[in-house]
């Protein structure tokens, strides 16, 4: 009885993870795959959808069950190593008019790979951003 009890409770907790990573989803946000490096090949790839925070982009994988993000990119040190367009085994999972970017910021190294609106819309908040001068100036202190 105990063990059909534990059962039940660990099924509600699943299906409740589950409502609530879908609502999070339905939110919106922007189609994207990412994957962290370094990779090999094609592997590595994640269907999901990225939002921009003021100083920070967050990726939601769409198979995964953890409640907050699963990759967190930040805006301030972020830099574009690459662009390129998708190679070899890449067109599995990519159509041709998708650009991929790697990126790296102070804890991370990823790659992005966006079609092209959702690329200069990455640019736009990318560039945007406050130069290190700036911040330390309004706060006061760095």
């Amino acid at each position: 009885m105990v063990l059909l009890i534990i059962l039940v409770l660990a099924l509600v907790f699943i299906a409740g993870a589950s409502t609530y990573r879908l609502v999070m989803l339905r939110r919106g946000g922007t189609a994207a795959l990412l994957r962290v490096l370094p990779a090999r090949g094609g592997h590595g790839w994640r269907h999901g959808l990225i939002r921009y925070d003021e100083d920070r982009l967050v990726f939601f994988k769409l198979t995964s069950l953890k409640l907050g993000p699963d990759s967190t990119v930040h805006r301030q040190g972020l830099e574009i190593v690459e662009r390129r367009a998708p190679q070899g085994d890449e067109f599995d999972i990519m159509s041709s008019d998708i650009v991929v970017v790697a990126v790296t910021d102070p804890h991370n190294s990823f790659e992005l790979a966006l079609d092209r609106g959702s690329m200069a819309a990455f640019l736009s908040w990318m560039e945007s951003r406050p130069s290190d001068r700036a911040r330390r100036t309004r706060g006061g202190q760095p």
